[in-house]
């Protein structure tokens, strides 16, 4: 039996999961899924990976600043561009804002970097009962996480909502559009569309669009029937014609509603059960999943080193 058992790999539970070994606390990490990533995830489309979810990082939080340098370094994380187009019906215009960072090998591998130390168990939990642990971390969306804490008074705290959004992944014969990123205002079908090639650094005819949530809410039990509207919204957008190839990816909890400040929750109990994500803090971001992981880790290792948990 481990002092911690984490589960979700997404960005969140792998930074929580190496703060706590950092600190010698013996630390189960558990997912559902094959590999980590969580909802930084690509998937390999026509010979290269696509990002599916998380579109980009930005960078403010100094700790997370020096992980992204030891990326960039390494070749892993690239500087994208500071400027996106803003489409709606008011017309087309740009926004700057600060620097934003993709992958060179996809964002998922960006957490598979953090993870490569840590044995990601494959693992479907029911609950927490189950795990037979002491303390528990649940790095997860709040609609998840309410699956599995039954009664436990952790419960009270998980009450933010997700929305759902679909990323139709759609490649062209060639590029036939100038843009980086655009964010998509007044529209039924799409809210974001990103250039895959551009951000990747490869320049590939790729597009990824996310759904609007309306549109996603619609197609939840089948996500490859909105292809024909998404497309049919960005080729409107773009002004670009029929891609050869698409592919549409759900994603049921795909960001939180409202505000939240706390970087995360510890709820003491039986077991005791900390949460974390980007749903923690106050804005969903790829930083803010990473500064709340390593924020728990610490109060969890501090906690454990003044006997406030008892070690297995």
């Amino acid at each position: 039996m481990s002092d911690v058992v984490v589960l979700g790999a997404g960005l969140a539970g792998v930074a929580c999961a190496r703060e706590l070994r950092a600190s010698g606390v013996d630390v189960r990490l558990l997912d559902r899924g094959y590999v980590p990533g969580g909802r930084m995830a690509s998937k390999r489309l026509w010979g290269r990976p696509v990002d599916l979810g998380a579109s980009y990082f930005t960078v403010d939080d100094p700790g997370f600043a020096a992980v992204v340098d030891d990326w960039a370094a390494r070749g892993l994380a690239r500087a994208w561009t500071e400027s996106f187009t803003v489409l709606g019906d008011d017309g087309t215009r740009t926004t700057t804002g600060p620097v934003r960072w993709g992958a060179t090998h996809g964002l998922r591998s960006l957490v598979e970097d953090l993870a490569q130390d840590l044995d990601v168990e494959r693992r479907e939990v029911a609950d927490l009962a189950e795990l037979g642990a002491r303390t528990v971390v649940l790095a997860m969306p709040d609609p998840q996480a309410r699956r599995l804490v039954g009664d436990h008074p952790v419960s009270e705290v998980l009450d933010r909502e997700w929305e759902p959004v679909l990323a139709l992944a759609a490649r062209w014969p060639e590029r036939g559009w100038d843009l980086d990123g655009a964010f998509v205002n007044d529209d039924p079908d799409v809210a974001w569309i990103a250039d895959d090639g551009r951000r990747r650094g490869d320049d590939a005819p790729v597009l990824v669009a996310h759904s609007t949530p309306a549109r996603a809410a619609r197609h939840l039990d089948d996500p490859a029937g909105a292809a024909p509207a998404l497309v049919a919204a960005v080729r409107r957008l773009l002004d670009v014609g029929e891609p050869e190839e698409v592919h549409v990816h759900r994603w049921t909890f795909a960001r939180p509603t409202g505000e939240r400040e706390a970087p995360y929750a510890l709820v003491d109990g039986e077991p005791l059960v900390g949460v974390c994500g980007d749903g923690w803090g106050p804005r969903p971001k790829v930083e803010t999943a990473w500064v709340s992981g390593t924020s728990l880790g610490r109060a969890l290792a501090a906690r454990i080193s003044a006997g406030g948990i008892p070690s297995t």
